[in-house]
């Protein structure tokens, strides 16, 4: 069986590393805007708001830079270096709204580094590895979101350290992701020094014909589609899991996607992503369903469990199709993909928490449901039109 590139591998633990001092602080925010700082859930929803849509945004001219493989990691560690410097800043601020900027440049730096890093990762892996190289990343990304919170925990309850100086601890995790970051880029190019065993040609893995970008537009009709995870946990909690229990259950929901992201990379080389990104899809109608059925905190833990399985049989096959649509432009295939579905997450949030909010829980989950219902039913007809096209071109 072939091994996946060094960089890959390198890249998981850059992602491991980097989300476990990202979600250091993340979960502490509420308390620190509301609780330190006095101010309101407004603050918080402009936070979110504000932050997603800059991530977005940046993310189409970072794709587009990062075509050119030679600024490919310049691009990741400017991306990454951005996020250690800010995220610490963050213990200082003595007002909501300088929360709200540093928390904007973190998801600049984010949206900076992402395009690149999925390009270059396309770039080296080879055709029939690619499931499984988005899989180690994506579940080392899950897993790193596991351990932050956990660390953040301890640190709260065992050493007596306060908020600011759990989100001060953050720096040390991610002065381990700019080592390992400027180790997997190389001598700052898009791709594996040529005389490393493990390096493909740029060539290789771009060989898959482009194809028209159908399968991008049903992936943000997803992203669209799909309830926001505050929202989810926000149901939780109305079924009856505590506020403390929360901590605890986004951390089991990252065991289950981090474990079920590298199932699902593998199962996307064996079968195809197209096949395993619409097994995703029905446990999301059928999850959803599930959050607008559910009656009591056993159902409200069991659904949200099972929403990692989503993740696992979602993100790694999305991104094997996007290399593949992309052809020769895997930087703006990737900055147009991110892109498109942040915006659209953003867009359907804001619908989505309108239905929530006005009409009920159950309401909102259940347009959620058969919108994805919707999608699991029409997406056969559309992988039927790529696969064809694949067919058509490789003739």
């Amino acid at each position: 069986m072939s091994r996946l590139p060094r960089q890959v591998t390198l890249f998981g633990f850059v992602s491991l590393l980097n989300d476990f001092a990202s979600e250091m602080v993340y979960p502490l925010l509420p308390a620190f805007v509301t609780g330190v700082l006095g101010a309101g859930a407004v603050a918080l929803g402009t936070l979110d708001g504000a932050a997603e849509f800059a991530a977005a945004f940046v993310k189409f001219g970072s794709g587009r830079l990062s075509d050119r493989s030679t600024r490919r990691g310049p691009l990741i560690v400017l991306g990454y270096v951005i996020a250690v410097v800010v995220r610490p800043v963050i213990a200082v601020t003595a007002a909501a709204w300088q929360v709200i900027g540093l928390r904007v440049v973190d998801r600049v730096g984010k949206g900076i580094r992402t395009p690149p890093r999925d390009a270059l990762i396309a770039d080296v892996t080879p055709l029939e590895l690619r499931g499984r190289a988005f899989g180690l990343q994506r579940g080392m990304d899950h897993a790193g979101a596991v351990l932050g919170p956990l660390v953040a925990f301890w640190l709260l309850t065992s050493r007596g350290t306060d908020v600011r100086g759990v989100i001060t601890a953050s720096v040390v995790p991610g002065i381990l992701v700019l080592v390992l970051a400027m180790m997997a880029v190389g001598r700052w190019g898009g791709r594996a020094d040529s005389g490393a065993p493990d390096a493909h040609p740029a060539a290789e893995p771009t060989a898959g014909p482009p194809v028209r970008p159908t399968a991008l537009y049903a992936i943000v009709a997803f992203y669209l589609l799909r309830m926001p995870e505050t929202l989810v946990i926000l149901r939780s909690q109305q079924l009856g899991v505590s506020v403390a229990s929360v901590l605890l259950l986004w951390a089991a929901l990252h065991v289950v996607r981090s474990s079920s992201s590298f199932a699902g990379g593998a199962l996307s080389d064996r079968i195809g992503p197209a096949r395993t990104m619409w097994l995703g899809w029905v446990a999301y109608a059928l999850i959803a369903a599930g959050f607008a059925l559910a009656r009591g905190p056993g159902q409200a833990w069991a659904l949200f469990l099972a929403l990692g399985l989503v993740a696992g049989l979602t993100e790694s096959p999305e991104r094997a199709l996007v290399a593949r649509a992309s052809g020769g432009h895997q930087g703006s295939g990737f900055g147009g993909y991110h892109g498109l579905t942040g915006l659209a997450a953003l867009a359907g949030g804001v619908v989505l928490g309108w239905l929530f909010q006005g009409l009920g829980a159950a309401l909102a989950f259940g347009v959620s449901a058969a919108g994805g219902a919707a999608l699991v039913l029409a997406w056969p007809m559309v992988s039927q039109r790529i696969e064809a096209a694949v067919t058509s071109n490789k003739e």
